[in-house]
């Protein structure tokens, strides 16, 4: 087999790979209770699917523009004026294939090979594994728990070195759900514009805030904004996961190239998946502030049944929609590291998580409550039962 070196140095998403073992185990008619992917279990909103089919019927299934229809980019635009405080114009937006593709055409156009990208772990799996692909090198800065995995300025700094090109920012975190104060994201800015190095801000996760508020770093100055790729995207906040649709914002002149990356990759975002996205921007808020205060008690159950267990530590997310519990009081004997215990709770409890070693944190464990509560009290209890016998 003749392989690139650069896919040679990419590692499958452990997520995926843990959801796809649940559902063959489900196939096999086994009863899987499943906490590893990130997407709501609520279904997309009528108002979208209608949207869409409306759009299908009226033959709106040809190409579109590579960046996306006018009418979307214009929205968007609006949308990061009005919720976010940021001036940016349509032609300063792009429509992606879900925020996913949005970050890897950002890397694409800035990186060349050796250039640094500074990344906070625990990290999305995807950030190191994109980073690769485009021939960059990423720099992994530690966050600690004690902290509550908030990426702190002075972790920036300290690794910013000659070759570092850009630092991405999740806030509120997938995995942990940290959400980074405006006073820390006001000195991460600081710092990236005295050393000359990019900000790449994965806001996808904005819509679900349970204390305080999500801020943009781009909304801090226009100095900041000029340096910022603000990533975003449909999947999360309208349950819309399957789609694909999300967006980059950043000065015009990266759009133009990321625009060329996307023009000579897949062409443009699906069309009749447009029309319903620009259905969700006209819903302004209200169907993902109803997920967000289920959310809300289902965090806090989990969270709750997590702190009832001996040895086991689990910081409360202030966002998003997952759990990361420290597990490292279990790792002994047979377990030897947190992707045995991940294993044994998929074979002796039949419940379904992601190690923390997928996202760059040993001794971890992490959970999505983007379930049903039904699930979710089952789930724990079948953890709580196998815990027992180790």
């Amino acid at each position: 087999m003749n392989f690139s070196d650069r896919v040679l140095r990419v590692k499958p998403s452990q997520t995926l790979a843990i959801t796809a073992k649940a559902a063959q185990m489900r196939k096999q008619g086994i009863d899987i209770i499943g906490f590893g992917a990130g997407e709501p279990d609520f279904d997309t909103p009528d108002f979208v699917k209608e949207a869409a089919i409306k759009a299908l019927k009226e033959g709106k299934t040809k190409y579109t523009p590579a960046a996306g229809i006018p009418e979307l980019r214009e929205g968007i635009a609006q949308r990061l004026k009005e919720k976010n405080s940021i001036d940016y114009k349509p032609s300063e937006v792009i429509v992606t294939p879900g925020a996913k593709m949005g970050l890897y055409e950002i890397f694409a156009v800035i990186l060349n090979p050796g250039d640094e990208v500074i990344i906070p772990a625990p990290y999305w799996v995807s950030y190191t594994e994109q980073v690769k692909l485009c021939d960059g090198k990423p720099v992994i800065v530690e966050i600690s728990e004690e902290n509550d995995f908030v990426l702190t300025a002075d972790l920036i700094e300290n690794a910013i070195t000659e070759k570092t090109k850009a630092v991405v920012i999740n806030t509120p975190s997938n995995p942990t759900g940290a959400v980074i104060p405006k006073k820390e994201l006001e000195q991460i800015a600081e710092i990236c514009l005295k050393n000359n190095v990019m900000i790449i801000s994965d806001e996808c996760y904005e819509e679900f805030c349970y204390e305080g508020e999500h801020v943009s770093i781009a909304s801090i100055s226009p100095e900041i904004r000029d340096i910022t790729f603000t990533v975003n995207a449909f999947s999360k906040s309208y349950s819309m996961t399957g789609w694909r649709l999300g967006w980059v914002a950043a000065p015009e002149e990266y759009i133009k190239k990321i625009t060329v990356v996307q023009s000579q990759t897949i062409s443009n975002p699906t069309s009749f998946a447009q029309y319903g996205a620009l259905a969700a921007l006209e819903d302004k808020g209200k169907f993902p502030a109803m997920m967000k205060e289920e959310f809300r008690k289902r965090r806090d159950y989990i969270v709750n049944e997590f702190l009832s267990i001996e040895g086991i530590t689990c910081p409360v997310p202030k966002g998003a929609f997952y759990v990361f519990p420290n597990i490292s009081a279990y790792i002994k004997g047979d377990i030897k590291n947190d992707i045995d215990f991940s294993s044994y709770l998929l074979e002796e409890a039949k419940v379904a998580v992601v190690p923390g070693s997928a996202f760059g944190k040993e001794g971890y464990i992490r959970l999505s409550y983007a379930t049903s509560m039904e699930n979710i009290k089952e789930g724990m209890k079948r953890i709580k039962e196998a815990l027992k016998n180790l």
